[in-house]
């Protein structure tokens, strides 16, 4: 088992729901990674600050109240322990000025949040085939 494997996969989320359904369309994929959940911005950050081991991936909601995910983004890429983890925005925003920003900010990859169960399904597939099966990811160090 390689250390992609065991890294846990950090999905910051305000809407339960949201994560809930993010949840089963990730036990669909027969994804072997634990999952942990952050309700809030600040929440992921205090967690980042004790997690071992350190995500393998971060899937980011960008509007929750108080920090949200621009901030929180602003805050993983600009930490030296925390910079390297790929971070996802995943998020139901299609701005540009929201794309542009994030990418600006450090994002790896910025994907619309589909409104149906079974597009999210097959978004989550294709996020699992991408980040865990064809990307090379940086071992924690």
């Amino acid at each position: 088992m390689q250390q992609r494997d065991t890294q846990p996969i950090l999905i910051v989320e305000d809407s339960e729901d949201d994560f809930e359904a993010t949840m089963r369309a990730f036990k669909r994929t027969n994804l072997r990674n634990s999952i942990r959940w952050a309700s809030s911005g600040q929440e992921a950050l205090d967690m980042l600050g004790s997690m071992v081991p350190k995500p393998g991936l971060i899937l980011l909601d960008l509007n929750m109240p108080g920090l949200d995910g621009r901030k929180t983004l602003e805050a993983i890429k600009s930490n030296d322990g925390w910079r390297k983890i790929p971070v996802v925005i995943l998020t139901t925003s299609d701005d540009e000025r929201d794309i542009e920003g994030c990418y600006a900010l450090g994002a790896n990859t910025y994907v619309q949040k589909p409104v149906d169960l079974d597009g999210l399904f097959a978004a989550i597939q294709r996020l699992k085939e991408y980040w865990f099966e064809i990307a090379i990811l940086p071992l924690e160090d």
